[in-house]
């Protein structure tokens, strides 16, 4: 996989991932959850969390694969998780901001 195609490819898994936990009901859309009518909004940002984090982990996987990997301060983590947030955007007026009809 070359350079260009890699980083697309981490771009739209991070915009699917971004957006996964607000468009279902369960726990990275495997894990059903039990007791609830609907995933509480602190679970769906653990979720995010954690998807945040599975993105992060298979593009160093892609950037290793292609060359030198380079090394991260506080202000690269800062602006992905904020990038993260805004790809997430679109789920989150799915899931809260639709007007419900019926």
């Amino acid at each position: 996989m070359d350079v260009s195609l890699s980083g697309w490819f981490v771009i739209l898994l991070a915009v699917l991932a971004a957006n996964l936990p607000f468009v279902n009901e369960r726990l990275f859309a495997l894990v059903p959850v039990k007791r609830m009518t609907a995933k509480p909004f602190w679970l769906r940002l653990l979720e995010m969390f954690m998807l945040y984090a599975l993105v992060g982990g298979i593009a160093y996987l892609l950037e290793s694969h292609i060359g030198n990997t380079f090394t991260q301060g506080w202000e690269f983590y800062a602006i992905t998780a904020c990038m993260f947030i805004v790809l997430a955007y679109p789920g989150f007026v799915f899931r809260y901001l639709r007007k419900q009809h019926g």
